[in-house]
């Protein structure tokens, strides 16, 4: 009696699979069928949350996959350096304190933190870095620095962009680059009234503006151009005329905190005689760089936990905790921070768990580059493995409940969108999938949708 019935069971899945295949299968084609996607490609891969196939359209063509990219950062950074790991941020000083006086220069470094003074985080925010770095001053004695206050900003090497990524990207807040010292997720706002800056989120330290905004439109059509040491911007394209905010890539974050924390030390009564340097400009100017002085350190502070970064990472689609989690990877694994490094880390991270290395060709940890190509197999293949970690909690929270009520990472470039996460269907069947099109002309997102609205 127990076998027939495992038969019923059995025979019942399969035909409950086989219907929701054929349904999958006619709204694929009738999307690849359309006018819009005459020339697109597709990969569209779905599963059960054990991994049994259950429907497939060329799930193992690679195509340029845009944000959904993240999922493979995210789960091998969770798996490789943990839960809790957190990023660190020091302050100490060179020569000695007599009397108040530091005689010697007073010298803040990092591990790379990107979220240090960012607004995200309620224990985290500006504010409370500024408290603690003047507490700590104030309790170390130093009422007076003799030296200069310099910006340590050698933990990774100098490259702070991915190769591939797009120039139109660089400037803009979503394109901004990964440095040793971040500050703000190096990002900055400026309230635009048509083509008329009116004000910025913080003074830019030394930048000067090309303004080729023109007024126009309903909407912001505008792009930032900035460039890593650069004291030269740019803004073009339309604004409408009203007061907007556009946020761009701060172009020297770690100059921005020197500039900022020369302010907070004025304000506490601390005197500073000398000038904010950082060790990249020191390079740049080709003299000597300063060591931290680990002997002297009196201040270290702490990122929150890796799994409230994936958090943000995943819901919010922060690049550039992405590109600092592939610098970190492969300093922390292979002893070199270069994005090469950490790229190629990625890439055997995922071919040591059974994805065909043929199927994830990775140029960064965020998909902000086109030139990454993934297949719609791989991201099941990584999702699956994810669940069924101990860390999988922490990862599966950061994806966001899209419009069409399902749990899903998103992905957005020009002609390409991607979708890629769980759902469970009203009759308690879980379904884990992922869906890409590029060159599509028409509504990509909400095409989309509604072939996953059949998993419903």
């Amino acid at each position: 009696m127990k076998k027939t019935l495992a038969v019923l069971t059995l025979s019942a899945q399969v035909i409950f699979a086989q219907e929701i295949s054929e349904k999958l299968d006619t709204a694929t084609k009738n999307l690849m069928n359309s006018s819009s996607a005459v020339s697109s490609n597709l990969s569209f891969y779905v599963s059960d949350e054990s991994g049994n196939f259950i429907y497939e359209y060329q799930g193992n063509k690679g195509l340029s996959t845009a944000s959904t990219q993240k999922i493979f950062t995210a789960a091998a950074a969770l798996e490789v350096l943990g839960e809790n790991y957190t990023y660190k941020t020091t302050a100490g000083y060179s020569g000695n304190i007599s009397q108040g006086n530091l005689k010697g220069d007073f010298i803040i470094t990092s591990t790379g933190d990107p979220t240090l003074g960012s607004w995200r985080y309620d224990a985290y925010k500006p504010e409370n870095f500024k408290q603690k770095l003047i507490d700590a001053i104030k309790n170390a004695g130093i009422t007076k620095i003799s030296g200069d206050l310099v910006i340590d900003d050698s933990y990774f090497d100098h490259q702070t962009i991915p190769g591939g990524w797009p120039w139109d990207d660089l400037g803009n807040y979503y394109g901004a680059g990964v440095w040793s010292v971040n500050w703000r997720e190096n990002q900055f706002d400026i309230n635009i009234n048509g083509n008329e800056f009116k004000s910025f989120s913080y003074p830019l330290e030394g930048v000067k503006w090309l303004n080729d905004v023109k007024v126009g439109g309903n909407s912001d059509q505008s792009l930032i151009f900035t460039a890593p040491h650069s004291n030269v911007a740019l803004i073009n394209g339309t604004l409408p005329s009203k007061t907007v905010t556009v946020s761009g890539a701060t172009p020297n974050p770690s100059l921005q905190l020197g500039v900022e924390v020369k302010q907070w030390l004025q304000q506490a009564g601390v005197e500073l005689s000398g000038k904010i340097i950082t060790n990249s400009q020191l390079e740049i100017e080709g003299k000597k760089t300063v060591s931290f002085p680990k002997s002297n350190t009196f201040f270290t502070y702490e990122s929150p936990a890796l799994g409230k970064i994936i958090y943000w990472f995943l819901r919010k689609s922060v690049n550039l905790y992405g590109e600092t989690l592939i610098k970190t990877l492969g300093k922390e694994k292979k002893g070199n921070s270069s994005f090469k490094t950490g790229v190629a880390f990625l890439k055997e991270f995922w071919k040591s768990k059974g994805i065909n290395p043929n199927m994830i060709n990775f140029a960064d940890g965020s998909g902000l580059s086109p030139q990454n190509y993934v297949s719609a197999r791989a991201e099941v293949q990584a999702l699956i493995y994810a669940k069924k970690q101990p860390w999988f909690e922490s990862y599966y929270d950061g994806f966001p409940t899209q419009d069409n009520g399902m749990k899903m990472k998103s992905g957005t470039m020009r002609d390409t969108k991607s979708f890629a996460g769980f759902h469970t269907s009203k009759d308690g069947k879980k379904y884990v999938f992922s869906i890409i099109i590029n060159n599509y002309q028409g509504s990509g997102s909400s095409e989309l949708q509604k072939i996953l609205n059949v998993l419903k």
